[in-house]
């Protein structure tokens, strides 16, 4: 089945990004907007635009029923979700599957599976892939978590069940700590995700946040399509993500692509998706969590392979297979992904605002993936990301030179932006090594 219409059930420079790919493979496009995003660039991409409701996420982006009810209306093929919002919803996925709509994603069973992530530690257990020292099960009691937390050794991170992209999760350094938030988050989960369910790991300290792109087809061939390194991260959310990892061994690279295609086929996965692992001192690598989505820095993957992933997802979901073996794809040079906020780079607060002026360093081999353009308004009510901007170079060191040069070469007026604070990454000498763990941030503010 070709499909010929897609509602992209998302906003900003996503959303661009799905039209983009579909206007080249001769889909027609439906998007569906808010109050507060009317003026935005993807509202004007799109063949068709529909509001969806008022600005607040729960009364537009969220509500399922009113954007099925427009791809039933629009006659749809297919519904993408980008990243973040639905795109992890099971309930959302089973919906529209059920109106006769195809999810362009995993099915909702594999997205409830690894949604759930004490459902998620369990299952790659049995399928032997390695997990962070911590709670099997649940953890149900303040005094159960004590315990666990005692025999496992302090630090630990407590989290929510349901919780992703840094949502949800908090260190503690001692039981005085997890006593102080143990009842927070349980309240925080049950608002977030529905579900008060919290679990217990051992902090692993001075780590590197390495995911591996893991893409398959519904004939159950599953590929990887290498590694990303994700460990510059403030407020446990990524800012700095590039690839292939810096300073990790070859053996521990294929150890790690043969673990995440085990994770895969564990819940035989469809479609295109990530696994996420944590990385210690010795190399060791545990399993973290399962991304049943595009993730925000494919684009740096796509930079290295030459494979345009939208596609793919597209491809697959129309119930192609996979277009290329595992020995087919090839990694070449070096990508650093770039995410631009709208945020005080000292306070990592939103800075939403008017944006007067905008201009893009002229440096070439650099793609950039912007949701807003000069002149519009960066609003409360989202997340305060501008654009992705990811740099190709031969090597890492030509790489980091050419981000910088970008970065100097950009003028964004009228909203504090991130800038000043990625100049100070690529300056600093642990990043420039690339002997960086996910503690750089925090080091660079000591």
């Amino acid at each position: 089945m070709n499909m010929k219409k897609i509602l992209i059930a998302n906003r900003g420079e996503i959303a661009l990004r799905i039209i983009k790919t579909c206007k080249q493979m001769g889909i027609e496009t439906v998007a569906v907007f808010s109050d507060a995003d009317s003026s935005m660039p993807f509202v004007k991409a799109a063949d068709y635009s529909y509001r969806i409701g008022e600005a607040p996420v729960n009364k537009s982006y969220l509500n399922m029923d009113e954007i099925i009810k427009i791809a039933l209306q629009e006659k749809v093929d297919g519904i993408h979700p980008g990243y973040g919002l639905l795109s992890e919803n099971s309930q959302f996925s089973s919906k529209v599957q059920k109106s006769g709509i195809k999810f362009i994603g995993p099915s909702s069973e594999t997205i409830e599976k690894m949604g759930d992530k004490i459902n998620a530690r369990k299952l790659m257990k049995e399928a032997g892939v390695p997990i962070v020292p911590g709670s099997v099960n649940g953890v149900k009691t303040l005094q159960e978590a004590q315990k666990l937390a005692k025999d496992i050794g302090y630090p630990i991170m407590l989290k929510a069940s349901g919780g992703g992209g840094g949502i949800g999760m908090v260190r503690c350094e001692d039981e005085q700590a997890l006593n102080q938030h143990y009842e927070s988050t349980k309240n925080r989960s049950k608002a977030y995700f529905g579900s008060e369910d919290v679990f217990i790991e051992k902090c692993i300290d001075c780590a590197r946040h390495i995911e591996v792109q893991i893409v398959g087809d519904q004939y159950g061939d599953i590929i990887h399509l290498y590694e990303r390194n994700c460990s510059v991260q403030r407020r446990n959310q990524k800012v700095i993500e590039e690839a292939p990892s810096p300073n990790l061994s070859k053996s521990t690279q294929k150890e790690m692509y043969a673990a995440a295609l085990k994770a895969a086929r564990a819940v035989k996965y469809e479609n295109a998706g990530t696994v996420e692992f944590i990385v210690d001192n010795d190399e060791n690598f545990y399993f973290l969590e399962m991304n049943t989505r595009l993730q925000v820095e494919h684009p740096v993957t796509e930079m290295l392979t030459n494979i345009d992933l939208v596609k793919w997802q597209i491809l697959i979901a129309q119930g192609e297979k996979l277009p290329l073996s595992q020995a087919e794809i090839d990694m070449r040079g070096h990508a650093i992904e770039l995410r631009i906020y709208a945020e005080d780079p000292k306070t990592f607060y939103p800075s939403p605002g008017l944006i007067t002026q905008l201009s893009w360093g002229e440096v070439e081999g650099v793609r950039i993936d912007a949701g807003y353009s000069e002149g519009l308004q960066v609003t409360p009510f989202y997340d305060p990301m501008l654009a992705k901007c990811i740099i190709f170079a031969a090597d890492r060191d030509s790489c980091i030179l050419k981000a910088k040069e970008f970065l100097l070469k950009t003028s964004i007026e009228g909203i504090k932006t991130n800038i000043p604070y990625l100049i100070q990454v690529l300056d600093d000498h642990n990043f420039q090594s690339g002997q960086y763990t996910t503690e750089l941030v925090n080091k660079m503010r000591a």
